[in-house]
């Protein structure tokens, strides 16, 4: 072995461990690791854009949506973007069981000053939610495969039990932490043990923290059952290497912390003025960087064959795509959500409901879908779509449901709650088509040497497409919803237009993929 290879993380999980529905003990520890994770993050997704534009009598925060929906992108797109360096942390420098720990931690933090009635509070609470959630959500996802041998046939299996606990985790939260910041009922109840009211907002932020705390409880109590999985980073072989991976560390702690400083500096001089819509303007260059230089970086490099090359323009294309659908469909938290509140019926037979409740109703398509999809795929057989094909299918979708929604839009009176329902239907059909292929699909076409970075770029398309979508958010008050939802719609039918023209050229360039 030379000098500048590196030893991989090595373990041992019980071949014959069936304990979790057949599945290793360990796996029961990330499912419910995962499962509250998920219920603390999306439970404050379901109040974030809510709360921002919430008038400050009604405890918010005042923000018209320009503000909001700029914040709320530039948070959304974070979450995923930390997943990379949350990820070499963990692969370089802490292993996959700690990074976990520790984010986890962090996230708790994060909901804790969420809860604090403060606007520091609030913008600190973001940055530790980010910064957590891109320690965990990478490495827990590594430890699920980690369990299971290369040759155990139960590993698909497994992480479909374990997509399972991600979206049981967001089904159940927004009805927990949407009653306690929106409902009358708990309001009064805080009213009548002398609490503020106004403040029933921060109740739903804290229980994402105690969430998150419930998670950490079990994750360190099923820590045994995770064997060595997780426990050792990539360690460089020679002493040379290692020292070079620590100075890397270093630097780039370094280099934090002087840009902070600089900034506290310039900022208490009054030479530099930080506003919210500037750091999300920061962000979008910083993706726009990113992204072309990834991409500049992989196919002006030399090496590849004419098929990787081709391979990496397909998946070029398929970005695209994907940043494209995910504008759309992360709006569910933002101008979705602020359609809920403002221009839907929250009565059902008499009785109200928090506009947040809506957010529950796509995990709870997708675990009642997921199946039906898989079934439908090899059902199919010869005759299933190409995976390209399948994300033509998944912008028509999520196009189309933002195009039924322009005709309650242009009622101009508060819509049934049944539209917001189709859409979310239409969305996560499209989710079904689109989002497990594009896993499946950068595997078959990234070449060997980038797989792993390919992967990073296709959670880098929800990162963008996140950002995006809180632009759009931004614009709900500058135009007419029907204006809006129209060129929404427009803009995804578009690219499937476009996307279906490439068909065939791509099919010839990868074949079938």
């Amino acid at each position: 072995m030379s000098s500048g290879q590196e030893t991989p993380a090595t373990f041992t999980v019980p071949s014959r461990d069936t304990a979790f529905f057949g599945h290793p003990r360990g796996l029961s520890t990330l499912f419910f690791t995962e499962f509250w994770e998920r219920f603390s993050y999306y439970g404050m997704r379901a109040l974030l854009i809510l709360f921002m534009t919430a008038p400050i009598a009604a405890g918010g925060l005042a923000f018209d949506t320009a503000k909001a929906g700029t914040i709320y992108g530039a948070y959304t797109a974070l979450v995923y973007l930390a997943s990379v360096p949350g990820g070499w942390l963990a692969d370089r420098f802490l292993g996959q069981r700690r990074a976990t720990l520790y984010g986890g931690v962090v996230i708790m933090l994060g909901h804790i000053s969420l809860a604090v009635p403060t606007v520091g509070a609030f913008y600190l609470g973001l940055v530790l939610v980010i910064s957590g959630t891109g320690l965990l959500k990478p490495n827990v996802s590594t430890m699920v495969g980690q369990l299971y041998s290369p040759q155990d046939a139960r590993r698909d299996a497994g992480f479909s039990l374990y997509y399972m606990g991600i979206n049981l985790g967001a089904s159940i939260s927004p009805f927990i932490t949407g009653w306690l910041a929106q409902s009358a009922p708990f309001q009064r109840l805080l009213g009548s043990v002398g609490l503020t009211p106004e403040h029933s907002w921060h109740w739903g932020f804290a229980m994402a923290a105690v969430g998150m705390f419930f998670g950490l409880l079990q994750y360190l109590a099923g820590w045994k059952y995770l064997g060595e999985a997780g426990m050792n980073p990539v360690t460089p072989e020679s002493p040379e290497a290692r020292m070079h991976q620590r100075f890397q560390l270093q630097a780039g702690i370094a280099i934090a912390s002087l840009l902070v400083i600089a900034v506290i500096a310039l900022t208490r001089t009054g030479k530099l003025t930080i506003t919210p819509e500037g750091v999300s303007q920061s962000i979008g260059y910083l993706l726009i960087a990113v992204v072309v230089g990834t991409f500049a970086r992989l196919l002006l490099a030399r090496g590849w064959t004419t098929p990787e090359r081709n391979r990496l323009l397909a998946l070029l294309v398929l970005f695209g795509a994907s940043s494209i659908f995910w504008a759309l469909y992360e709006q569910a938290g933002s101008t979705l959500n602020l359609f809920a509140q403002r221009n839907t019926d929250t009565t059902l037979f008499g009785w109200s409901f928090p506009p947040s409740w809506f957010q529950a109703v796509p995990p709870i398509f997708v675990i009642t879908m997921a199946p039906a999809f898989a079934w439908l795929w090899l059902k199919l057989g010869p005759r299933e779509p190409s995976s390209p094909a399948k994300f033509v299918i998944g912008l028509v979708f999520v196009s189309a449901g933002f195009a039924v929604l322009m005709i309650p839009a242009a009622s101009g009176a508060k819509a049934s709650p049944l539209w917001l329902v189709l859409t979310y239907f239409l969305h996560v059909v499209g989710e079904m088509c689109l989002s497990p292929i594009g896993l499946s699909v950068t595997t078959k076409l990234a070449p060997t040497p980038v797989q792993g970075l390919m992967m990073g770029v296709w959670f880098m398309s929800i990162s963008v497409g996140s950002y995006l979508g809180g632009r759009v958010a931004s614009l709900y008050e500058a135009y007419a919803l029907q204006t809006l939802f129209g060129v929404v719609a427009a803009s995804a039918l578009v690219a499937a237009i476009i996307l279906a023209l490439l068909l065939r050229p791509i099919g010839r360039m990868v074949g079938k993929a």
